[in-house]
């Protein structure tokens, strides 16, 4: 085939600014072919090469005494104690999932579990975080129908427990929805694989399923801004299969108790590309390819399409040529293909052969950690005014105020959505979605795991800076609330267009509150993902920078996962000044989104949260307040009871400000006085705010029957988006 003429278009259609490519020319001092031309265009997208963003994220703390393994590899890795880890990150997939919601998520699933058990690790948990338009946009619903069939699906043929999420609508999604997948996966501390290549002349060797010319160019793709041509881009979206991954981490798992794997990567973005670059460059060597041994579904593959193709269900190994035969017969028992397709050289060079033919000969650490880094020019954000207390919301019957919470898709109950996950297979699960966090078992041990995901977009963007704390701060809290000792956290940064210095201010602003409370609550970051422009016709997203977190239990009686019962005392730990500004309740009740995110405090959040862990045993039940305050908190803690409650204060502020730093309790007369006296001891601020029983929810003199308020939380979301 005749490559076609590098043209200044075909170099603008691979995302190259002019200062760009002519880096490419100075590096090269002569022009690309269209493989090489292709490969630095994978490389150096946004999505692979994080560009925009790495002078701000070596900001971020990463380190600390349970941190194996931080930033940089496939996931990342903390210590939980008796030899094993827990492995874990987040990941987006959100303009695959735009254009084809069912395969873009399905394959966002794939991807993620791929970068945990390329690690050694077998996954045991899944979580995914999901941002969609307004509920009447005329995309909405296909996109929510196709988006959770494909999580569901290919989630729960991998044979992987869902156990949270979240899920959230906003018209700033209307032209980008949001697909955020995280996975976590157990390992014994002294097994885990890396990527890192060693040793000259090894075999560079192929596992798995064959590629295709599926997902060719998704990288650059996932690189760039919407405009009305969207649909042409549905042939960059990958297509996965579920069954073809179990085998595949099978047959890795097996494949490494024999010794034989020197490093492992998966084929993600960029696919064989990426794989083979990061393996070389953080070994500090070369790689060279020849393409006439890739396993191939489809006929008449280019150098380039077989380079760019981001098929699924796809390894690379840099392998013990000692344990060739026995490797290869663990994966011809999978039914994977196995194929030696290059080796590793001691120059710097991407050598790759087709043909007998040479089609690219590039130096390999230009393409990956020399890559092009910027600094964005960025503003902060400017304040937001201050929410004035004199207007028709104070004025609201708070009842009336309750049912467009949950009469909103946005905080009724979603179990439309994870009805569609298996959250029980393993059996491992303690407790399904539903809750702030999802909890799993260590099989055979008394450890548990818990999983939590959270961010306040309307908070970010209002402040990105308070934003980003209290992403960090509620999944604290989330963990905290069940019992949990929160040890590590993993990122997904979604922003619109860096090179807009309003939306890099966001970004910058969000980072620094991310790191800030990561720093003051001992929650490093060790593993992440940027998605930034995601914007369609120029209209960015809300600043979404999703926070996924990992608490340990260590003994069952550290669990907090009852109910409240009939005749508790319901007590609120933590203060209410009443902050009103960018709440649910103006939002859902008023459609207005005005006034500042409420101020995290990071001291209080630490002593309040050890607080709620330290006396967890005499806790029925416990949930931290974050959208809707006290209000939804009491509601909801009420309904999973199925028990009506009183909360005495009827002012709005009260019970729909959403300050921070707060948990609701429900005990016992003895419990709860006990924890009023350790609450003094520990100046924690505490007090009794209503009861809980009866069949009444009732705020004040304002009440309706709990059976109303129940049927209308439970359907009002299915009612919406199906």
């Amino acid at each position: 085939m005749q490559e076609p003429e590098i043209t200044e278009e075909l170099i603008q259609s691979h995302g190259f600014t002019p200062d760009e490519y002519a880096e490419v020319l100075r590096i090269l001092n002569r022009a690309p072919n269209f493989t090489e031309l292709g490969i630095f265009s994978a490389m150096w997208n946004e999505h692979c090469s994080y560009k925009s963003s790495k002078k701000w994220l070596r900001t971020l703390p990463t380190t600390g005494p349970q941190v194996i393994c931080g930033p940089g590899e496939n996931a990342g890795i903390v210590d939980i104690g008796d030899g094993q880890a827990v492995v874990f990150k987040m990941e987006s997939h959100n303009h695959p999932s735009y254009i084809e919601p069912y395969q873009g998520a399905a394959t966002g699933v794939g991807g993620i579990l791929r970068d945990v058990f390329t690690m050694g690790a077998r996954p045991i948990a899944a979580m995914n975080a999901l941002s969609f338009g307004e509920p009447e946009h005329p995309k909405t619903k296909r996109l929510v129908a196709g988006v959770v069939e494909g999580i569901g699906g290919y989630g729960n043929a991998f044979g992987v427990p869902t156990v949270g999420g979240e899920v959230r609508f906003h018209a700033a999604y209307n032209g980008n929805c949001l697909v955020n997948a995280f996975a976590a996966g157990l390992v014994d501390a002294d097994k885990i694989f890396y990527s890192a290549a060693s040793g000259v002349g090894m075999p560079v060797v192929y596992l798995g399923a064959k590629t295709g010319r599926d997902g060719v160019g998704g990288a650059t793709m996932a690189s760039a801004e919407f405009d009305d041509s969207i649909e042409e881009k549905r042939p960059t979206v990958q297509v996965g299969d579920p069954f073809t991954e179990k085998r595949l981490l099978e047959a890795c798992l097996e494949l490494m108790q024999t010794g034989a794997v020197i490093s492992i990567q998966d084929m993600g973005a960029a696919g064989l590309t990426c794989s083979a670059v990061e393996m070389g460059d953080k070994g500090g060597l070369g790689v060279q390819l020849n393409l006439d041994h890739v396993p191939q579904r489809e006929t008449d593959m280019t150098a380039y399409e077989m380079m760019l193709s981001e098929s699924q269900e796809r390894m690379l190994m840099v392998l013990d040529p000692s344990k060739e035969a026995q490797a290869k017969a663990i994966f011809e028992k999978w039914d994977l293909d196995f194929a030696i397709v290059g080796e590793t050289l001691a120059e710097d060079r991407f050598l790759i052969i087709h043909g007998n033919e040479v089609k690219a000969d590039l130096p390999l650490s230009k393409l990956s950690s020399t890559a092009p880094e910027y600094d964005r020019p960025w503003v902060p954000t400017p304040a937001a005014e201050t929410y004035a207390h004199d207007d028709e919301a104070l004025a609201t019957d708070p009842i009336d105020g309750l049912r467009a919470l949950i009469g909103s898709p946005n905080y009724a109950r979603k179990q439309w959505v994870w009805e569609q996950y298996d959250s029980q297979v393993m059996a491992d699960t303690v407790q399904p979605p539903g809750a702030g966090a999802g909890i799993v078992r260590v099989h055979d041990t008394d450890k548990m795991l818990a999983f939590t995901s959270d961010v306040t977009p309307r908070y970010v963007r209002a402040n990105p800076v308070e934003g980003g704390k209290q992403a960090v701060a509620e999944a604290f809290r989330n963990l905290s609330a069940v019992g949990a000792k929160p040890l590590a956290t993993t990122d997904n940064l979604n922003f619109g267009n860096p090179e807009k210095p309003e939306i890099m201010g966001q970004f910058v602003g969000a980072i620094q509150g991310i790191g800030a409370a990561c720093e003051a609550l001992d929650m490093p970051i060790v593993s992440g993902n940027v998605s930034l422009y995601n914007e369609t016709d120029g209209q960015p997203i809300l600043p979404t920078p999703t926070i996924g977190a990992v608490g340990l239990i260590e003994t069952p009686e550290q669990l907090i996962a009852g109910h409240a019962q009939e005749g508790d005392f319901a007590l609120l730990v933590g203060e209410t000044p009443g902050h009103l500004g960018q709440t649910a309740l103006l939002a859902e009740a008023f459609g207005r989104e005005d006034g500042d995110a409420p101020t995290v405090d990071l001291e209080a959040e630490r002593r309040h949260g050890d607080f709620i862990r330290e006396n967890g045993a005499v806790m029925h039940a416990c949930t931290d307040l974050s959208d809707g305050g006290l209000a939804l908190a009491a509601f909801e803690m009420a309904e999973a009871a199925g028990l009506g409650v009183t909360v005495d204060d009827a002012g709005i502020a009260q019970l729909f400000g959403e300050d921070q730093a707060r948990y609701l309790v429900a005990c016992g007369f003895d419990q709860a006085e006990a924890l009023i006296v350790a609450a003094g001891k520990a100046g924690v601020p505490i007090s009794q705010v209503g009861r809980f029983g009866g069949t009444v929810v009732r705020f004040g003199t304002s009440e309706a029957p709990l059976d109303e308020l129940s049927a209308k939380y439970r359907s009002a979301f299915a009612d919406t988006v199906t």
